[in-house]
C-alpha cells in the first residue's frame, strides 16, 4: 500500500496519509475482492463527489495464493525407511504423549523441589503404581529433540509412550535405541 500510494501522491491526497495500524488502513480501503490468483483492493476517493481522472489509481492488484490449510510436518525417519511409507503419529496418542511428558516433568520437578519427599507419596496423591510414576518420570530425561518432534506432530506412527519410557541416559543413543535418524 505505502509503494502504491507514494507511486500515485501527485495524483491524489490519499498519499498523505501515513499508514501507521489498521485504523489508517480502513480510512483508505474501500473494499478487498480475493481471487484464486490475486486480491483487489479498492481505495475510497478522496472527494466522493468527484469522479476521478484515473480511474485505476484506486484499484491495486497484489498477486496472491491462499496458503495450504496444512502445513507440512518433517516426520524423523527411521533408518532405512523410505518417506513415502512413515506417516505421522495419530492426534490422540500425540496429545497422551505430550501429556505424559509433561506429567513426568511436574512430578520430577515435585521430587527435586522437595514439595514430595517420596515416590510413595507421589503414589498416594496420584492414585497410581510406583512403576507408573517411575515410567513417567523417566519420560522427563528425553531429549529436546524427541520433545520437539512429538509436539510438533514429527515423530512416525509406532513412537508412542511405551516406546520413550526408560530412554537411554544420553540423548545421542534415544534416537538410536529408536531407530531415528535425528535431523
Amino acid at each position: 500500500m505505502k509503494e502504491h500510494l507514494a507511486t500515485k501522491k501527485d495524483r491524489s491526497t490519499t498519499g498523505a496519509v501515513r499508514l501507521g495500524d489498521r485504523g489508517d488502513l480502513e480510512q483508505l480501503v474501500a473494499g478487498i475482492a480475493v481471487y484464486k490468483d490475486r486480491l483487489i483492493v479498492r481505495l475510497k476517493s478522496d472527494n466522493a463527489d468527484e469522479a476521478s481522472d484515473y480511474p485505476d489509481d484506486r484499484l491495486l492488484t497484489i498477486p496472491w495464493q491462499k496458503p495450504p490449510s496444512k502445513r507440512p510436518r518433517e516426520i524423523l525417519l527411521p533408518h532405512n525407511a523410505s518417506r513415502s511409507k512413515v506417516r505421522p503419529e495419530q492426534f490422540d496418542r500425540r496429545a497422551r504423549l505430550v501429556s505424559a511428558i509433561a506429567r513426568g516433568r511436574r512430578w520430577l520437578d515435585d521430587v527435586v523441589s522437595g514439595r514430595v519427599t517420596t515416590v510413595a507419596q507421589l503414589c498416594t496423591r496420584e492414585k497410581c503404581s510406583v512403576r507408573q510414576i517411575n515410567m513417567t518420570i523417566s519420560l522427563a530425561f528425553l531429549a529436546p529433540n524427541l520433545v520437539k518432534a512429538a509436539v510438533e506432530g514429527r515423530l512416525p506412527r509406532g513412537i508412542g509412550i511405551e516406546r520413550l519410557r526408560d530412554p537411554p541416559t544420553e540423548w545421542s543413543r534415544q534416537f538410536d535405541a529408536l531407530g531415528l535418524n535425528p535431523e
